[in-house]
């Protein structure tokens, strides 16, 4: 009998990493998927429970072989957690024109492919869960970060319609939406920090805390923070043109 596990992508650090944290505490045995095998063999250690697979997600096939490694370990995906992704900070025509299109395949490709290579093995048992990480960026054009702020949309859109497929075929699925988050995200996007977003950041582990509640109660959509959750609204008050100009003001 196969034994069934939660894959969590992008859990070498910030979110993954408390997101193997807060569900191994919940009894769920782990699989770690992330590119650097040292930090996931430390994490590994720490939670216990526990098996890391060090792969880039990023590549193409990446993640039919991480499939394929789980189903060779006799595991199952009864959770998915899509963390897996990063963001580049500049001005689209300024960026590694390679670098834009491998976050399109971590952020957006990847995450799609995994979430159609689990489902049918969660279908025909009649239950499952998804938890997708977009982001606030998802609700607006982001001048600055244009194509990280699009792969979010997509997560986003991506994610309502799956959860809607799903609704009734015992499968939930959310999209976790976090603002600002005391992580990595910024060094690795190459922006060198804003006082008023870092003062305004989230704690990862309170992020991940509101993600797995939702996702429990199959809410399709979560935003972490009052303010984060009125930003998201933006669109409904003013014209997109405003959107864009105030989303170009904001200087990382």
């Amino acid at each position: 009998m196969m034994a069934g596990i939660t894959l969590i992508t992008g859990a070498s650090a910030g979110l993954g990493a408390d997101f193997a944290r807060q569900l191994s505490a919940k009894g769920h045995r782990l699989v770690l998927a992330a590119r650097r095998k040292d930090r996931l063999d430390a994490l590994a250690r720490e939670v216990g429970n526990a098996r890391v697979v060090a792969i880039d997600l990023g590549e193409p096939g990446a993640a039919g072989r991480l499939i394929a490694d789980i189903d060779r370990h006799g595991e199952m995906v009864s959770t998915l957690v899509n963390n897996a992704g990063f963001g580049l900070w500049g001005r689209f025509d300024a960026l590694d024109g390679p670098r834009q299109r491998g976050m399109i395949d971590l952020n957006c490709s990847a995450l799609v492919e995994l979430c159609h290579l689990v489902l049918p093995a969660m279908l025909e048992r009649g239950q499952g869960a998804i938890l997708n990480v977009a982001s606030t960026a998802a609700f607006q054009p982001g001048p600055g970060m244009a194509t990280y702020f699009a792969t979010k949309a997509f997560v986003l859109s991506f994610t309502e319609a799956l959860h809607e497929e799903m609704r009734t075929r015992g499968i939930k699925v959310s999209a976790l939406c976090p603002g600002p988050t005391a992580t990595e995200f910024g060094a690795v996007a190459g922006y060198t920090g804003n006082g008023l977003v870092d003062k305004l950041a989230a704690r990862s582990e309170d992020v991940v805390r509101a993600g797995l509640a939702a996702l429990d109660r199959n809410r399709a959509v979560v935003i972490p923070g009052l303010a984060n959750k009125a930003g998201a609204q933006g669109h409904r008050f003013l014209p997109r043109s405003a959107l864009r100009r105030i989303a170009g003001l904001i200087k990382f």
